[in-house]
Protein backbone atom coordinates (compact mmCIF):
# COMPACT_ATOMS: atom_id res chain seq x y z
CA UNK A 1 0.00 0.00 0.00
CA UNK A 2 2.78 2.43 0.97
CA UNK A 3 4.71 1.66 -2.21
CA UNK A 4 1.60 2.31 -4.31
CA UNK A 5 1.02 5.63 -2.50
CA UNK A 6 4.59 6.80 -3.11
CA UNK A 7 4.36 5.86 -6.78
CA UNK A 8 1.23 7.92 -7.29
CA UNK A 9 2.61 10.81 -5.25
CA UNK A 10 5.62 11.03 -7.52
CA UNK A 11 3.41 10.79 -10.58
CA UNK A 12 1.36 13.72 -9.35
CA UNK A 13 4.51 15.74 -8.62
CA UNK A 14 5.96 14.90 -12.03
CA UNK A 15 2.69 15.83 -13.73
CA UNK A 16 2.52 19.15 -11.89
CA UNK A 17 6.14 19.85 -12.82
CA UNK A 18 5.43 19.10 -16.47
CA UNK A 19 2.45 21.47 -16.44
CA UNK A 20 4.56 24.20 -14.85
CA UNK A 21 7.29 23.80 -17.46
CA UNK A 22 4.68 23.88 -20.23
CA UNK A 23 3.20 27.08 -18.78
CA UNK A 24 6.60 28.77 -18.58
CA UNK A 25 7.36 27.75 -22.17
CA UNK A 26 3.97 29.14 -23.23
CA UNK A 27 4.89 32.49 -21.65
CA UNK A 28 8.38 32.46 -23.17
CA UNK A 29 6.88 31.68 -26.58
CA UNK A 30 4.61 34.73 -26.34
CA UNK A 31 7.48 36.96 -25.27
CA UNK A 32 9.61 35.73 -28.15
CA UNK A 33 6.77 36.38 -30.61
CA UNK A 34 6.19 39.86 -29.21
CA UNK A 35 9.77 40.87 -29.91
CA UNK A 36 8.60 41.63 -33.47
CA UNK A 37 4.79 41.57 -33.14
CA UNK A 38 2.57 43.80 -31.03
CA UNK A 39 0.46 42.18 -28.29
CA UNK A 40 -3.19 42.96 -29.06
CA UNK A 41 -4.11 42.97 -25.38
CA UNK A 42 -2.84 41.97 -21.93
CA UNK A 43 -4.13 39.93 -18.99
CA UNK A 44 -4.87 43.13 -17.07
CA UNK A 45 -6.69 44.73 -20.01
CA UNK A 46 -8.88 41.64 -20.32
CA UNK A 47 -9.68 41.72 -16.60
CA UNK A 48 -10.63 45.39 -16.73
CA UNK A 49 -12.81 44.86 -19.81
CA UNK A 50 -14.61 42.00 -18.07
CA UNK A 51 -15.21 44.19 -15.00
CA UNK A 52 -16.53 47.06 -17.13
CA UNK A 53 -18.84 44.78 -19.11
CA UNK A 54 -20.34 43.35 -15.94
CA UNK A 55 -21.85 46.80 -15.33
CA UNK A 56 -22.23 47.82 -18.98
CA UNK A 57 -22.25 44.93 -21.48
CA UNK A 58 -21.46 47.19 -24.46
CA UNK A 59 -18.37 48.71 -22.79
CA UNK A 60 -15.08 48.68 -24.73
CA UNK A 61 -11.56 49.70 -23.83
CA UNK A 62 -10.00 52.80 -25.35
CA UNK A 63 -6.71 51.59 -26.77
CA UNK A 64 -4.69 52.24 -29.92
CA UNK A 65 -1.18 50.93 -30.53
CA UNK A 66 1.42 53.59 -31.30
CA UNK A 67 4.97 52.74 -32.45
CA UNK A 68 7.84 53.85 -30.25
CA UNK A 69 9.12 56.67 -32.54
CA UNK A 70 5.62 58.22 -32.56
CA UNK A 71 5.43 58.53 -28.77
CA UNK A 72 6.60 61.85 -27.36
CA UNK A 73 10.13 61.86 -25.98
CA UNK A 74 8.69 63.90 -23.13
CA UNK A 75 6.49 60.97 -22.12
CA UNK A 76 9.35 58.48 -22.32
CA UNK A 77 11.46 60.71 -20.08
CA UNK A 78 8.58 61.33 -17.69
CA UNK A 79 7.76 57.64 -17.28
CA UNK A 80 11.38 56.69 -16.61
CA UNK A 81 11.82 59.62 -14.19
CA UNK A 82 8.65 58.63 -12.33
CA UNK A 83 8.71 54.85 -12.42
CA UNK A 84 12.24 53.53 -12.99
CA UNK A 85 15.17 55.96 -13.07
CA UNK A 86 17.66 53.09 -13.44
CA UNK A 87 15.76 51.42 -16.28
CA UNK A 88 18.73 51.27 -18.66
CA UNK A 89 21.15 50.12 -15.97
CA UNK A 90 19.42 47.20 -14.23
CA UNK A 91 18.56 43.74 -15.54
CA UNK A 92 14.96 43.75 -14.39
CA UNK A 93 15.22 44.54 -10.68
CA UNK A 94 16.24 47.70 -8.84
CA UNK A 95 17.41 46.18 -5.56
CA UNK A 96 18.14 49.56 -3.99
CA UNK A 97 14.67 50.77 -4.89
CA UNK A 98 13.10 47.62 -3.46
CA UNK A 99 15.01 48.10 -0.19
CA UNK A 100 13.95 51.75 0.08
CA UNK A 101 10.30 50.84 -0.59
CA UNK A 102 10.46 48.10 2.05
CA UNK A 103 11.88 50.48 4.65
CA UNK A 104 9.29 53.16 3.82
CA UNK A 105 6.41 50.68 4.06
CA UNK A 106 7.80 49.30 7.33
CA UNK A 107 8.00 52.80 8.80
CA UNK A 108 4.44 53.65 7.74
CA UNK A 109 3.06 50.27 8.79
CA UNK A 110 1.33 49.81 5.44
CA UNK A 111 2.14 49.66 1.73
CA UNK A 112 2.74 53.22 0.56
CA UNK A 113 5.56 52.63 -1.92
CA UNK A 114 6.53 50.01 -4.45
CA UNK A 115 9.92 49.14 -5.83
CA UNK A 116 8.77 47.53 -9.07
CA UNK A 117 10.69 48.37 -12.22
CA UNK A 118 9.10 49.00 -15.61
CA UNK A 119 10.01 45.43 -16.59
CA UNK A 120 8.31 44.01 -13.49
CA UNK A 121 5.19 46.09 -14.09
CA UNK A 122 5.06 44.92 -17.70
CA UNK A 123 5.45 41.27 -16.64
CA UNK A 124 2.51 41.63 -14.28
CA UNK A 125 0.29 43.50 -16.75
CA UNK A 126 0.90 41.13 -19.66
CA UNK A 127 0.36 37.82 -17.92
CA UNK A 128 -0.80 37.96 -14.29
CA UNK A 129 -3.85 38.75 -12.19
CA UNK A 130 -4.03 41.66 -9.78
CA UNK A 131 -4.15 39.41 -6.71
CA UNK A 132 -1.16 39.75 -4.38
CA UNK A 133 0.10 36.25 -3.63
CA UNK A 134 3.58 34.77 -3.05
CA UNK A 135 3.13 32.66 -6.20
CA UNK A 136 2.34 35.75 -8.27
CA UNK A 137 5.39 37.63 -7.07
CA UNK A 138 7.59 34.64 -7.86
CA UNK A 139 6.06 34.25 -11.31
CA UNK A 140 6.43 37.98 -11.89
CA UNK A 141 10.17 37.65 -11.21
CA UNK A 142 10.50 34.76 -13.67
CA UNK A 143 8.63 36.65 -16.41
CA UNK A 144 10.71 39.77 -15.72
CA UNK A 145 13.89 37.78 -16.34
CA UNK A 146 12.39 36.38 -19.56
CA UNK A 147 11.54 39.88 -20.79
CA UNK A 148 14.98 41.26 -19.98
CA UNK A 149 16.80 38.37 -21.65
CA UNK A 150 14.59 38.28 -24.75
CA UNK A 151 13.70 41.90 -25.50
CA UNK A 152 15.66 45.12 -25.87
CA UNK A 153 15.03 47.90 -23.36
CA UNK A 154 13.50 49.88 -26.20
CA UNK A 155 10.96 47.15 -26.93
CA UNK A 156 10.11 46.68 -23.24
CA UNK A 157 9.40 50.40 -22.90
CA UNK A 158 7.45 50.48 -26.18
CA UNK A 159 5.11 47.70 -25.06
CA UNK A 160 4.81 49.18 -21.56
CA UNK A 161 3.74 52.57 -22.92
CA UNK A 162 1.12 50.88 -25.08
CA UNK A 163 -0.52 48.58 -22.52
CA UNK A 164 -0.50 50.29 -19.13
CA UNK A 165 -3.73 51.63 -17.67
CA UNK A 166 -4.26 55.40 -17.71
CA UNK A 167 -7.85 55.73 -16.58
CA UNK A 168 -11.17 53.92 -16.43
CA UNK A 169 -11.00 51.80 -19.58
CA UNK A 170 -8.12 53.90 -20.97
CA UNK A 171 -4.99 51.97 -21.96
CA UNK A 172 -1.81 53.07 -23.66
CA UNK A 173 -0.21 56.42 -24.45
CA UNK A 174 -2.30 57.23 -27.53
CA UNK A 175 -5.66 56.73 -25.82
CA UNK A 176 -4.44 58.62 -22.74
CA UNK A 177 -3.21 61.60 -24.75
CA UNK A 178 -6.50 61.85 -26.61
CA UNK A 179 -8.65 61.25 -23.51
CA UNK A 180 -7.03 63.86 -21.28
CA UNK A 181 -5.63 66.45 -23.68
CA UNK A 182 -7.20 65.90 -27.11
CA UNK A 183 -3.77 65.44 -28.73
CA UNK A 184 -1.78 62.52 -30.12
CA UNK A 185 0.89 60.69 -28.14
CA UNK A 186 3.50 62.21 -30.46
CA UNK A 187 2.57 65.81 -29.60
CA UNK A 188 2.36 65.62 -25.81
CA UNK A 189 4.08 68.54 -24.13
CA UNK A 190 6.51 68.12 -21.25
CA UNK A 191 3.90 69.17 -18.68
CA UNK A 192 1.23 66.90 -20.16
CA UNK A 193 3.66 63.98 -20.18
CA UNK A 194 4.63 64.62 -16.55
CA UNK A 195 0.97 64.65 -15.57
CA UNK A 196 0.33 61.34 -17.30
CA UNK A 197 3.37 59.82 -15.59
CA UNK A 198 2.12 61.08 -12.24
CA UNK A 199 -1.16 59.22 -12.78
CA UNK A 200 0.37 55.79 -13.38
CA UNK A 201 0.29 54.46 -9.78
CA UNK A 202 -3.48 55.09 -9.44
CA UNK A 203 -4.93 56.06 -12.84
CA UNK A 204 -8.62 55.41 -12.20
CA UNK A 205 -8.52 57.51 -9.03
CA UNK A 206 -6.90 60.47 -10.79
CA UNK A 207 -9.22 60.05 -13.78
CA UNK A 208 -12.06 60.82 -11.37
CA UNK A 209 -10.11 63.50 -9.45
CA UNK A 210 -8.14 65.54 -12.02
CA UNK A 211 -7.88 68.48 -9.60
CA UNK A 212 -6.10 66.47 -6.90
CA UNK A 213 -3.45 68.62 -5.14
CA UNK A 214 -1.23 65.54 -4.85
CA UNK A 215 -1.40 65.01 -8.61
CA UNK A 216 -0.31 68.61 -9.18
CA UNK A 217 2.63 68.25 -6.77
CA UNK A 218 3.67 64.92 -8.24
CA UNK A 219 3.50 66.37 -11.77
CA UNK A 220 5.78 69.24 -10.80
CA UNK A 221 8.26 66.85 -9.17
CA UNK A 222 8.45 64.65 -12.27
CA UNK A 223 8.73 67.67 -14.56
CA UNK A 224 11.77 68.84 -12.60
CA UNK A 225 13.52 65.47 -13.04
CA UNK A 226 12.63 64.64 -16.63
CA UNK A 227 15.67 66.18 -18.32
CA UNK A 228 18.01 63.86 -16.43
CA UNK A 229 16.11 60.71 -17.48
CA UNK A 230 17.92 58.53 -20.05
CA UNK A 231 15.69 56.67 -22.51
CA UNK A 232 16.35 53.96 -25.11
CA UNK A 233 17.13 55.40 -28.53
CA UNK A 234 14.13 55.98 -30.78
CA UNK A 235 15.76 54.80 -33.99
CA UNK A 236 17.57 51.61 -33.01
CA UNK A 237 16.77 48.64 -30.80
CA UNK A 238 19.29 49.20 -28.00
CA UNK A 239 19.78 46.96 -25.00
Amino acid sequence: MLKWLWRWTWRVIAGAGALLVAYELWILGHIGYWVNHNPPSSAFMEQRLEALQERRPEAQLRHQWTPYPRISMHLKRAIIAAEDAKFLDHEGFDWEGIQKAYEKNLKKGRIVAGGSTISQQLAKNLFLSGRRTPWRKGQEAVITLMLEQTMSKRRILEIYLNVIEWGNGVFGAEAAARHYFGVTAATLSAEQAARLAAMVPNPRYFDRRPDSPYLARRTASILARMNSAVVPDSSVASR
